[in-house]
């Protein structure tokens, strides 16, 4: 065999062409909040964070081959996390979710320890099994409102931001933050050894 047989091409001029739409794409996103209503920004929002779990779940499923249909375990604990260290510890929403995220991570690592020597459905029951086993304990938590949640009181919804234009402002930037991490994460591991 030739050396050159194993050489990979990292960057072509589509691949530049595709950057710099990518960068154009995301300038004008960032931008969107300038001249959009809040009607526009939820959409906008919700578009973002159900395209970080359609990414996420086609990066366990997809590339891991691990069909999974416990993840909202993970989103509960840190939709609950996020109110508990809002209301109870006084930390910012947007300061916690970064926290719960990590809390999350470290939660997932001795359930991964279990989960992953399970193959095929037993794997995707298994995981089922730890999301119901989390909606009991949070429907049995009743500092967090139970199974029916909570409101963020007043007060830390005034910390975000004043009006609720400048809170979706706010809102829209972090979770186009949250896809834009998401997707880079995601094409570094693919990018990587263990892609």
């Amino acid at each position: 065999m030739k050396p050159d047989q194993f050489n990979v091409t990292r960057s072509t001029p589509s691949s530049h062409i595709g950057l710099a739409v990518s960068v154009i794409v995301i300038i004008a996103l960032a931008l969107v909040p300038m001249s959009a209503s809040n009607d526009l920004m939820r959409m906008f929002i919700e578009v973002f964070l159900y395209l970080s779990l359609a990414y996420l779940w086609n990066f366990l499923a997809g590339y891991a081959g691990l069909v999974s249909v416990g993840q909202q375990a993970f989103v509960g604990l840190g939709g609950y996390g996020l109110f508990a260290l809002a209301v109870y510890a006084g930390i910012s929403p947007l300061v916690a979710i970064p926290i719960v995220g990590v809390i999350a991570a470290i939660v997932s690592v001795p359930i991964a320890a279990l989960l992953f020597r399970l193959r095929g459905a037993y794997f995707a029951i298994g995981s089922w099994v730890v999301a119901e086993v989390f909606r009991l304990l949070a429907v049995l938590n009743q500092s967090v409102g139970g199974g029916s949640g909570m409101s963020l009181p007043a007060r830390i919804v005034l910390d975000i931001a004043r009006t609720p234009h400048d809170r979706f402002v706010i809102i829209y930037w972090t979770a186009l933050a949250l896809i834009l991490i998401i997707l880079l994460l995601i094409v570094l591991v693919l990018r990587s050894r263990y892609g």
